[in-house]
């Protein structure tokens, strides 16, 4: 994927859904992977010519895990000039040495996402914007009719009442399939995951689900996103005239 099939696709879904104003101080959660350095790229790049200013930062919540170095990613913000902030952390010890959770990914997200609030609060931002893609939604709906028995995905935009807090998700239209294409082509520094659960999730399960699926019937994943879409799914109801067309985008479309 090409950096302006990228603009394109991430100005799209923050036009459709409002997800930035004039004003705006946003913080980007970095975890090192590839979704959060391809967000950073989308909104750095948008912010140059998108005609409602808004600021830049870029904040890791570190898990204590040893040897996990974000040097890199603290070297990718200061070439781009956005302001970046590491906040330690001992999540990963409280989780696998002191709770010794069996399914730890729950409690986990959870404590990252309040240290990564807290801390944009502190850097004055009012809003946060996680790197969640079109297969995150997909894959977080079939986690919830599967497990939960609801038709649930997280939406575009969400407000958080307690902390006084924006959460966007400007990379909703963009495939994983387009990120791994931008990974490659533009050589992001990609750190790797330390987590001893990584690749052994419920998550991970039904992405291998959803991708058996797809080879069976051609076509099932887009008709899934559609179902998001059309599901009124509180967040996710759009006005007529603002209706995406996701027929544009395809895992096929790689570039």
């Amino acid at each position: 994927m090409k950096l302006q099939r990228l603009y394109s696709l991430t100005r799209q879904a923050i036009d459709t859904y409002r997800l930035i104003e004039d004003g705006d101080h946003i913080a980007i959660g970095i975890s090192g992977g590839k979704d959060s350095l391809t967000l950073l790229y989308a909104l750095q790049g948008l912010r140059k010519f998108y005609p409602k200013k808004f600021e830049l930062s870029a904040i890791s919540v570190d898990l204590g895990f040893n040897g996990f170095d974000l040097s890199p990613v603290a070297e990718l913000c200061k070439e781009m000039e956005v302001a970046y902030r590491i906040v330690p952390t001992e999540i990963g010890k409280i989780l696998f040495d002191v709770r010794q959770e069996a399914n730890p990914c729950a409690l986990c997200a959870k404590m990252r996402k309040g240290a990564l609030n807290l801390a944009a609060k502190e850097m004055g931002c009012n809003k946060v914007a996680y790197a969640h893609h079109m297969d995150d939604m997909i894959e977080t709906m079939m986690l919830s009719l599967i497990y939960e028995g609801r038709f649930y995905s997280f939406p575009p935009y969400t407000w958080l009442d307690r902390m006084e807090l924006a959460v966007i998700r400007p990379m909703m239209l963009v495939s994983e399939a387009d990120v791994i294409g931008f990974k490659n082509k533009y050589h992001l520094p990609v750190c790797k995951n330390p987590c001893p659960a990584d690749g052994n999730t419920r998550r991970e399960y039904v992405k291998q689900l959803i991708r058996q699926l797809e080879r069976e019937n051609p076509g099932m994943k887009m008709r899934l996103f559609h179902a998001v879409l059309e599901g009124n799914i509180p967040g996710w109801n759009l006005s007529e005239q603002n209706h995406v067309n996701v027929a544009l985008h395809t895992d096929k479309q790689q570039e």
